[in-house]
C-alpha cells in the first residue's frame, strides 16, 4: 500500500476587502461575520481540525488582525465571566495552541493564486490544504475530512466539486472530468476559470476546498494574470494536470456561497433551522413572515 505524505497544513486566504458586505465590513473582516453565533472563519478552521490539520496559515491583509485575535485568549472576558461562575466552554474551539496559527501578508490584492503563493515559505515541501471561508461547507464528515480520506487513497492533487445548473458555470472554475474512479472520485483532465456557458467542459464547479502538492508554488511563481486581471489558482492547477495525479471529490453535504448576501442569509436560515435550541422558533418566524 502506498503511503502518502500526510496533510498537516492548511492555507486560509483571508485578505479580501469584503466590499459586497459594506458597510458591515468597513471595520470588521468579512470572515468574522457570524452565521448564527459562529463566524465564518471558525466554521472553516473547525472543518480543517476535524480533518487532522495541525497548522493554520492565514494569508491576511491590512485591517485583518481581528481574525487572529479571535483565536487568542480573551483574558478580560474569560476572567470576568469565570468570576461570575459562567461556563465559557463555548470558547474552547477558539483557543489555539501557541504556534499552530501563522499569518503572512498579501500586500497587494492580485488574486487567489497570488494569495496562496504568499504562504510558500511556510508550506515548504509539504502537501497542503486550502479552505476558502466564503464557501461554507456543511456535512458529516466535513468536506476537508472527505477530501483527506480520498487523498489517502490516491494521493496527488484533489479539489472539491459540486454540480450546478449550466447557466451558472460562468461564475466558477469548472473541471473537465475524466475517468470515474468511484461514486465520489473523478479524474480531472482540465480546468477552466469562469468559462462561457457554451465553452464549459462540464457543470462541475470547484467549490472552495483543495489539497495540493507543493509544486504548485513553483508554478505560481511564473503564473501570468488570467481572468479578471488576477493570478488565478485554477490556471496554475491546470498546468499541473498530466504531471501529477489530479482528482475531483464530489462533496456529500451542503454548500452555501457566503460571498454573496443572499447566500449568507440562506446559510443563516439553514443552520438556524437545524439547531435544537432555536430551530422550531426560527421556523415559526419564517412561516409568519411568509404569510404576510
Amino acid at each position: 500500500m502506498t503511503t502518502h505524505k500526510p496533510i498537516k497544513k492548511a492555507v486560509f486566504p483571508v485578505a479580501g476587502l469584503g466590499t459586497r458586505f459594506l458597510p458591515a465590513t468597513k471595520a470588521i473582516p468579512k470572515e468574522l461575520l457570524p452565521i448564527v453565533d459562529r463566524p465564518l472563519i471558525q466554521y472553516a478552521v473547525d472543518e480543517a481540525r476535524e480533518a487532522g490539520i495541525e497548522q493554520i496559515i492565514f494569508v491576511t491583509g491590512r485591517g485583518k488582525t481581528a481574525i487572529v485575535e479571535h483565536f487568542d485568549v480573551a483574558y478580560e472576558l474569560e476572567s470576568t465571566m469565570s468570576e461570575r461562575g459562567k461556563d465559557m466552554s463555548v470558547l474552547d474551539p477558539t483557543r489555539a495552541t501557541p504556534g499552530d496559527i501563522i499569518t503572512v501578508r498579501q500586500q497587494v490584492p492580485l488574486g487567489l493564486g497570488h494569495a496562496i503563493w504568499c504562504a510558500r515559505a511556510i508550506v515548504g515541501d509539504e502537501p497542503f490544504a486550502i479552505l476558502l471561508p466564503d464557501e461554507l461547507m456543511i456535512g458529516k464528515p466535513g468536506c476537508m475530512k472527505q477530501m483527506v480520506e480520498a487523498y489517502n487513497e490516491v494521493g496527488g492533487n484533489l479539489i472539491s466539486v459540486l454540480e450546478v445548473p449550466e447557466d451558472e458555470v460562468s461564475s466558477y472554475g469548472v473541471i473537465a472530468p475524466g475517468a470515474q474512479v468511484s461514486d465520489t472520485l473523478t479524474e480531472v483532465t482540465g480546468l477552466v476559470e469562469k468559462p462561457k456557458r457554451e465553452d464549459a467542459p462540464s457543470n462541475k464547479i470547484i467549490s472552495g476546498r483543495y489539497i495540493l502538492q507543493p509544486e504548485v508554488m513553483r508554478v505560481l511563481e511564473s503564473q501570468e494574470k488570467g481572468a479578471g486581471g488576477e493570478i488565478q489558482l485554477t490556471d496554475a492547477m491546470a498546468r499541473m494536470i498530466g504531471n501529477q495525479p489530479f482528482h475531483a471529490v464530489t462533496f456529500a453535504g451542503n454548500r452555501y456561497d457566503c460571498g454573496s448576501k443572499t447566500g449568507f442569509v440562506e446559510a443563516t436560515l439553514a443552520l438556524a433551522l437545524e439547531r435544537e435550541d432555536m430551530g422550531a422558533e426560527v421556523r415559526a418566524i419564517a412561516e409568519r413572515l411568509l404569510a404576510r
